[in-house]
């Protein structure tokens, strides 16, 4: 993700931050350019001192789970990201509210970058191909699970729980499982539809790549849950479950590509320089590039792996799981690959 500054002190901020930790000034991100805008706190109106704009602050920001802004002529009174919701769980019930809060934070996160692809996200509650999120308790009904049908992401809301998410990371023996890797997942399925389902020839080259997912999605669930991954899945996948069906092979795929444009769009603005441990030669690597730029996926990929390496290295020094514990070979990034060039007509290069 981009790193912010304060435009009055040049203080670093964080995407999430309502106000400046130094100064005080108020905080509030504009969506259009991906820039996180400051006021004077003792004005009663949100007015640009650069561009004397008056916005608003989204409904939820009340809530204190988002910073978005909408000028303040705008019919809307949520903003993009937070249009996005139908439902969310009784935030009368105990946790709720904070597991609600570390969604909406996740959420947020994957609609600037999915905004940075060039996506123009639209509701499903007023557009039929829309997208729409539900974060609900299990207890609401015991028959719904995590997961997407037609433009519908559920999530269970306990998945924000951290004790919840270790034990079923653990009982699922799962390298890696967060709210962000959820969500950029199941929106996998959602964009399957939108760029693939109905167009012939990227449909005929999913399947020369992925498989054919014609084959029974239930029944291949079934025979992976019985007799699990192939001994030989890392060779032409990025986890187990990917080896599942053809559309998990996608999603999961999809998720790890988001993974790494958000880690090395990250490492770029920190303009990040590791030594490369991982090859004899130990040349020294630079993220000197924004990733959404780039039209060659190798290249990205080729200067993301030493610096995951660097940055998994520092967090098993402080005793913390691998940030990405995942070996991405060819057969992978061969099918990223297909992801970047399908995506690159959307993007400003």
């Amino acid at each position: 993700m981009k790193i912010f500054q304060c435009d009055n002190c040049n203080s670093p901020l964080f995407f999430e931050n309502h106000k400046c930790e130094k100064c005080e000034r108020l905080l509030g991100y504009r969506d259009s350019d991906q820039q996180l805008l400051g006021f004077a706190p003792w004005r009663a109106s949100l007015i640009s001192d650069k561009e004397q704009f008056e916005f608003k602050y989204c409904m939820n920001e009340q809530y204190g789970i988002c910073n978005w802004l909408l000028p303040k002529n705008a019919t809307q009174d949520y903003c993009s990201a937070c249009q996005l919701n139908r439902t969310i769980a009784n935030l009368s019930v105990d946790q709720n509210f904070e597991n609600w809060r570390h969604l909406e934070i996740a959420k947020h996160r994957l609609v600037y970058q999915l905004q940075r692809i060039g996506f123009d996200l639209r509701s499903k509650l007023t557009h039929d191909e829309g997208l729409c999120f539900d974060f609900i308790a299990k207890n609401d009904d015991p028959n719904i699970m995590t997961g997407h049908s037609d433009g519908v992401i559920t999530i269970l809301i306990k998945e924000a729980d951290p004790t919840f998410r270790e034990q079923a990371k653990k009982k699922l023996g799962e390298p890696y499982r967060t709210l962000i890797g959820h969500l950029r997942h199941e929106v996998g399925h959602y964009f399957w539809n939108i760029l693939i389902r109905d167009n012939s020839y990227t449909l005929q080259t999913f399947r020369s790549i992925f498989g054919n997912e014609q084959y029974s999605y239930n029944d291949a669930l079934r025979t992976y849950y019985q007799n699990g991954a192939p001994s030989n899945w890392r060779q032409s996948f990025i986890s187990e479950y990917a080896t599942s069906h053809p559309w998990e092979d996608w999603a999961e795929t999809w998720a790890h590509y988001l993974h790494i444009m958000d880690m090395f769009e990250t490492a770029h603005f920190f303009n990040l320089e590791v030594n490369d441990k991982t090859t004899p030669e130990n040349k020294r690597v630079t993220s000197t590039f924004d990733p959404y730029t780039i039209q060659d996926f190798e290249t990205i990929v080729r200067k993301c792996i030493p610096i995951s390496y660097a940055v998994n290295s520092i967090n098993r020094a402080m005793g913390i799981s691998d940030v990405y514990p995942f070996i991405i070979t060819p057969n992978v990034i061969h099918k990223m690959t297909f992801i970047h060039e399908l995506l690159l007509p959307r993007r400003k290069l």
